[in-house]
């Protein structure tokens, strides 16, 4: 399945190379809408509150109120997941807020989190730069790999996401061999992003078990949706 992504930074639909550069930007809003609204499900970032520099609160519910979106960036509370559930989001994408400031898995704020809104609407976000995980808008890492987290966060989210930050909006291809590793670590849904190129590779994808995000290779019109 593809998942048309949407990332919001300063009021506007952004795509960044590698988390970090600039690359494209539209604030017509009503196109993107109606161009994504025949997907069964779109990614929802609000890039602000991921980096901790103000959110885009106001687009997002917009944005819910007529997408089917699962919604990230800066949920660190159970209030805040439950505001963004509220305002209309399908799942919400925890990301940061799953691991500790010494580097572990944050289990009980996973459990709670499960406990308040149900795991079915909890999406497990696993940003990865350079094989370890990176929070905190991909500024900072952990000393933990996918292989170690994930299990510890099975029964606790209904899907995991893996963004390949290393190749994110670079269209250079998604690793099928870490594609095929990953979908090995669980029974979950399995959504993974950066660098998905071609209609070619998100077959490949689903051929392995796998979802596929896409946004650079959409807005440049290298894929057609």
């Amino acid at each position: 399945m593809l998942i048309p992504s949407i990332d919001l930074l300063g009021g506007q639909i952004v795509q960044l190379v590698q988390g970090e550069k600039l690359r494209l930007a539209f604030d017509d809003f009503e196109y993107w809408i109606e161009k994504f609204s025949k997907y069964k499900l779109v990614q929802l970032i609000d890039l602000d509150a991921a980096k901790r520099q103000g959110d885009n609160s106001a687009l997002v519910e917009q944005m819910a109120k007529r997408l089917p979106v699962q919604v990230g960036g800066g949920i660190h509370t159970v209030e805040r997941a439950k505001q963004v559930l509220g305002a209309g989001a399908r799942r919400v994408i925890i990301g940061s807020a799953l691991f500790t400031s010494e580097g572990q898995v944050n289990t009980e704020f996973a459990a709670e989190l499960a406990d308040a809104i149900g795991a079915e609407r909890v999406v497990a976000g696993i940003d990865t730069k350079n094989g370890r995980i990176a929070v905190k808008g991909w500024k900072a890492q952990v000393e933990l790999t996918p292989d170690e987290a994930m299990p510890l966060l099975e029964e606790y989210a209904a899907a995991f996401l893996y963004t390949h930050v290393d190749g994110e909006g670079m269209m250079g291809g998604f690793p099928m061999d870490v594609a095929a590793r990953l979908r090995k670590l669980t029974k979950r849904q399995l959504i993974v992003a950066g660098g998905i190129r071609t209609q070619q590779e998100v077959d490949e994808l689903d051929a392995l078990g796998a979802d596929a995000v896409v946004g650079m290779a959409v807005y440049t019109n290298q894929m057609q949706v």
